[in-house]
Order: C-alpha cells, then structure tokens, then sequence
C-alpha cells in the first residue's frame, strides 16, 4: 500500500538499533526485499506504483525513496507471509527501508516473531474477505495504537483514491513485553532502555 498513518512515536534511525551501522551489507541484502512477490495492481513482480513520481519502480528502490521522503509504508499479503524466510534479515529488511507494518491472511510463525522483534507491526485481517477490500493506491492507517494491549484488535482504516473508505479489524499476537519491543522500536532498543 501507498501510505501509512500511525498513532505511534518512531524512533531515529535503525530499528535495530546502534549495532546496526557496523552490519554494511544490511543495504545491500536488502536489495531483494520481496522482488518476487507479485503486485495486485499490474501483475508483475518487482514493479510497485511510486505515488511521489506516479511511474513503476522495483520494491527496494521504491521503500528507499520513501523512507528518504519520510513516507511510512507497509505491506499486504495473502496466506502463510514469510514462509520460508525465517532468518532475521527478511525481518530486518522491511525496518531497515523504512517499513512500518505487514498485513496478511496468516504469518509463518517464526517470521512473524522476528518482525515483532525489529520493532514492526505484524497483524492479520480478523475476517479474511476483508483482504479483497485493500484497493491499490490506498491510505492506510492503524488506529487503535495509543491503547495497543494484548488480546484487543485494531482497526485499519483504507481511504481509497476515490475518497471512500472502509474499516475493519485486524488482528495481532503480541503479548505485553513484545508490546514493549514494538514501542522501543525494536527488542534490541527495549534491552537498552
């Protein structure tokens, strides 16, 4: 999706903390982040509509630009998001460009604990037909982040480039000490704290 709204402070800099300006190839690892997935809009992988510049672009490219524009952004994705890609750098990829948050139908397990540990927010649709709703050139916000608890579902909001909206729930996993990962920007950040 285009854009994301939170209702969260961000901290500067990496997600992973300090350690991580002396991990270089983190950058250039993260020049596959999702290049094989394929995009709803035009039905080719690696190719995501920019909205600063309107034209097609690849995916790393794309969050770089964003991430340098100060634009928030996150990802949707079908069932079982992840699989495969249990090692922490598919984690640390979507932080490290500038991403905020995965929706999905369903998480492998291990991914999406490591993506709670790099301070995202992994969530799931609560009524998987809601998935149908996500329209490209969406605005998305997450509300419900000033209370975020364990057990209580949030709400994303989708403006579609129409104006009209939609609202529905979503779900999550984290319990109170991951809850404080996510708030520190990452569980690296929440040791240091």
């Amino acid at each position: 999706s285009s854009g994301i709204n939170a209702e969260w402070p961000l901290r500067p800099g990496s997600a992973a903390g300090p350690w991580l300006k002396f991990r270089g190839h983190l950058n250039n690892i993260s020049n596959n982040f999702l290049i094989t997935a394929t995009n709803s809009e035009n039905g080719e992988m690696n190719s995501i509509k920019n909205v600063l510049t309107g034209e097609f672009g690849p995916v790393p490219g794309t969050a770089r630009e964003y991430k340098a524009s100060g634009i928030g952004w996150l990802a949707v994705g079908d069932e079982n998001y992840g699989e495969g890609s249990s090692r922490e750098h598919a984690a640390l990829e979507p932080r490290h460009l500038g991403g905020k948050a995965i929706i999905v139908r369903s998480f492998a397990r291990i991914h999406e604990t490591n993506l709670k540990k790099q301070g995202m927010l992994p969530l799931t649709f609560a009524d998987h037909a809601d998935y149908d709703k996500v329209q490209p050139g969406d605005k998305v916000s997450i509300l419900g982040l000033t209370s975020f608890a364990p057990g209580v579902p949030l709400t994303c909001k989708l403006t579609h480039p129409d104006g009209s909206t939609d609202e529905f729930s979503l779900n999550h996993t984290f319990n109170d000490n991951q809850i404080g990962w996510f708030k520190a920007g990452s569980a690296l950040n929440a040791m240091a704290q």
